[in-house]
């Protein structure tokens, strides 16, 4: 909007096995201000070679440099995570609202109980049929990938770390964030119900809201650019 020098970046934490070009596309419903700032973990696209994270921590801190680095001149900050991607999203608004000179204006947290609700179920430790089955229970759709033998050779380590850090997550900090959150999920969604997205509340001092879209758990793949139109009137108005 008018007046804004510098457009707000908008932090975008991957859900399990997905890379960062899932998010690409919505820098088209971004306009001039919102900037979409998508993290690449290790393990997939460009990063494939790399060894995946297995504990959320450990992910954030390591990619905190590189997104402080990224952010440059940009310090007003609107992280968005969908499922895995939510506590990610959750631990490093932790650690940003630290950091001097940047401002985090808002928490997005879709389709994800909150921090302190383990995950439902358990997919590490099965094996690889049977772990493809509960993942794709989890999901809610099914990743075709996965029904090609060398695809799903080359995705499911990253994808079965993803979920073992995913299972394992226990918040760093027992103190709620001192940031706005939004809690987001698909109307239709069977895996997190509206009330355990409304436990998002709990998770922060600073406001709280519950948006519901049209869809089920991967609602996001098909609402980029209502949720990118979500985020700017939150955080301009309008």
């Amino acid at each position: 909007m008018t007046g804004i020098a510098e457009p707000t970046a908008v932090v975008f934490l991957p859900f399990a096995g997905a890379g960062a070009s899932f998010y690409h596309p919505w820098s088209a419903f971004a306009g001039d201000s919102l900037r979409v700032l998508p993290v690449q973990l290790p393990g997939r696209e460009r990063r494939i070679d790399e060894e995946p994270y297995r504990d959320v921590t450990a992910a954030v801190d390591g990619v905190l440099p590189d997104l402080l680095e990224q952010l440059g001149d940009t310090k007003r900050v609107v992280l968005f995570g969908h499922s895995l991607g939510a506590v990610l999203a959750y631990e490093l608004a932790h650690r940003l609202v630290a950091v001097p000179g940047v401002e985090v204006l808002r928490l997005f947290a879709s389709g994800s109980t909150e921090p302190r609700t383990p995950r439902p179920g358990r997919a590490t430790g099965l094996t690889d049929d049977e772990f493809v089955d509960r993942v794709r229970q989890f999901a809610g759709f099914s990743d075709e990938a996965l029904d090609d033998p060398e695809m799903r050779e080359l995705i499911l380590p990253t994808l079965r770390a993803d979920v073992e850090m995913h299972e394992s997550y226990v918040p760093s900090s027992p103190d709620p964030l001192p940031v706005p959150v939004t809690a987001l999920r698909g109307a239709d969604d069977e895996l997190v119900s509206a009330a355990q997205a409304e436990a998002w509340a709990t998770a922060t001092s600073a406001g709280f809201e519950l948006v519901e879209l049209p869809g089920g758990h991967m609602y996001l793949a098909d609402s980029g650019r209502e949720l990118l139109a979500l985020v700017d009137r939150a955080v301009h108005g309008g």
